[in-house]
């Protein structure tokens, strides 16, 4: 084939990590080592330590005079109550982000449908021309191609009970 008439299509690839971790602040960045870090095996097992250690030395088991919040552990409700708090406030941050990650995600994916569709498109006008330019009959298989088509769009109607999954 000669050099003038070889082509070369570029194929833009969109990788989603990529484009996600380009959103990502500061902040982002802290509530994703804070929330990975609290929601791990070993912070449970430092937080049960850190309790019975803490109940323990104020039930007098090493000393009276080591006892600083005796029962009911009035202090430890306490640090207990905040630390949910804290928690529980970095997990819906985490949450939400990635909420927002699934959206960027979908916009990205209908992008990648749109590009497939262009190359799809594309493609089927260059079996046309070449199957015209050999004389050959392809109506059949085009009709085939909107029927499934049609086939596809009937046994996955989009309803707003899609949308509301």
């Amino acid at each position: 084939m000669p050099a003038q008439n070889k082509s070369k299509l570029n194929i833009i690839a969109i990788n989603k990590n990529v484009q996600i971790k380009r959103f990502r602040t500061f902040g982002d960045r802290v509530s994703d080592k804070i929330t990975s870090t609290v929601g791990s095996t070993p912070f449970l097992l430092l937080n049960g330590t850190w309790f019975v250690a803490w109940i323990l030395i104020n039930t007098g088991q090493f000393g009276d005079h080591r006892v600083f919040d005796e029962y009911p552990f009035g202090l430890l409700t306490m640090v207990v109550s905040l630390e949910a708090i804290i928690l529980s406030v970095f997990v819906l941050i985490t949450q939400n982000r990635q909420s927002k990650h699934s959206e960027l995600r979908s916009e990205l994916d209908y992008i990648t449908d749109l590009q497939a569709d262009v190359e799809v498109d594309t493609l089927v006008n260059i079996l046309e021309r070449l199957a015209k330019n050999q004389n050959i009959d392809i109506s059949d298989l085009l009709a085939q191609l909107e029927a499934k088509q049609k086939k596809i769009l009937r046994e996955h109607p989009l309803t707003k009970d899609t949308l509301d999954d």
